[in-house]
């Protein structure tokens, strides 16, 4: 089994992937299309992560692959439907990285409402003996509107029940739950004190929370995203906080990482982190075991542990 590995991940990861496997980089290569045009038939599996994917054009130049085995749950960045139409396989490393993404999630409602990320700033820049910190907001009791009850927002809801909030969610149809469905987004928006985004990326949820939706949302409202960036209309987001017009934001994720809108470096009511949702020793190991489980699956001609 000869593999092509698109991105770096961590360097134990790389490691243990040259030790098990014949393995190349395809990001050590001076000219990696290039390369993939001079070399691409090599190859029968290959190792990505949600965030390096798999293009159309990459599968084109794979002519031999077989098995795409990806770091992540998120697939969005993978050609997944051009590799089905080649009979490539797809795997990616759900549930593992669930309860950590949803503790994460409900960690940047309460930074956001109670200013926790503010509050450490004004202490370490010497500001509390000049006065007090401004008030914050409550979570208990609030409304929380999930925008995705898969795995990560069922997760979420079953946090906030312990903290007595009420809850709602958005989906493409209504789910087996007890929690109300709102089958509009705006309207879900509008009824929320905060929106926490646990959806899939890709085409179908490109620009799903638009200007419309952070109106709905408002001045008081608070937007959480530990889905992807491109879920919601970046420019909208960042004109609506910098006029006043949502309440606050808590960003795991954006459209250009890693680059992040400037204009929201300096606002006190945004969280902003470096897609670290799923970024635990422990998890971040499962998804590796997960990863390696695959492989082994292929190279033993039996059918993959997690397909996508």
């Amino acid at each position: 089994m000869q593999i092509l590995q698109i991105g770096p991940l961590s360097a134990a990861f790389n490691q243990r992937l040259a030790d098990a496997y014949p393995v190349t980089a395809l990001w050590s290569q001076t000219d990696p299309a290039a390369f993939l045009a001079a070399e691409g038939g090599h190859f029968d599996a290959v190792v990505t992560s949600s965030r390096f994917g798999l293009s159309a054009a990459q599968l084109e130049l794979l002519p031999a692959l077989r098995a795409v085995c990806s770091f992540g749950v998120g697939y969005d960045a993978i050609d997944v439907a051009a590799a089905r139409e080649r009979g490539v396989m797809v795997s990616n490393t759900p549930d593992v990285l669930t309860d950590c993404v949803a503790d994460l999630a409900f960690g940047l409602i309460i930074d956001v409402a109670r200013r926790v990320s503010e509050a450490d700033r004004f202490v370490r820049a010497g500001q509390w003996a000049q006065g007090g910190f401004p008030l914050g907001h409550r979570v208990s009791g609030k409304r929380l509107g999930i925008v995705g009850l898969g795995r990560i927002g069922q997760a979420i809801a079953r946090r906030a029940a312990g903290f007595d909030m009420q809850i709602a969610y958005h989906n493409r149809k209504a789910a087996e739950v007890d929690y109300r469905f709102e089958p509009s987004l705006t309207a879900l928006a509008d009824w929320a004190d905060f929106l926490v985004l646990s959806c899939p990326g890709g085409a179908a949820t490109h620009h799903l929370v638009s200007t419309e939706v952070l109106a709905a949302l408002g001045p008081q409202g608070v937007l959480v995203n530990v889905a992807r960036g491109a879920v919601v209309d970046e420019a909208a987001l960042v004109s609506a906080l910098l006029e006043g017009r949502l309440g606050g934001a808590g960003l795991d994720v954006f459209a250009a990482e890693p680059q992040v809108p400037e204009a929201l470096l300096a606002l006190p009511n945004v969280v902003l982190l470096p897609h670290i949702a799923s970024g635990t020793v422990e998890t971040r190991l499962q998804m590796e075991e997960l990863v390696f489980a695959n492989l082994a699956a292929y190279a033993s001609d039996q059918p993959l542990v997690t397909p996508v």
